[in-house]
């Protein structure tokens, strides 16, 4: 996971780098497919999301 981050790219301070993360997070989770779950983003796998519990 660090490779897919915080070392692909240059950041100037850490600062940058743990302000570049959230959206990495959610590309990695929300977007990226996985051979996991059938080339499908790995939030797909989540069935307890907020606000969907009765």
């Amino acid at each position: 996971m660090a490779d897919g981050w915080a070392f692909r790219r240059l950041f100037l301070s850490e600062s940058a780098r743990r302000k570049a993360l959230p959206a990495w997070l959610h590309e990695y989770n929300h977007h990226r497919p996985h051979t996991a779950t059938e080339c499908r983003p790995p939030i797909t796998r989540l069935t307890n999301l907020s606000g969907q519990c009765s």
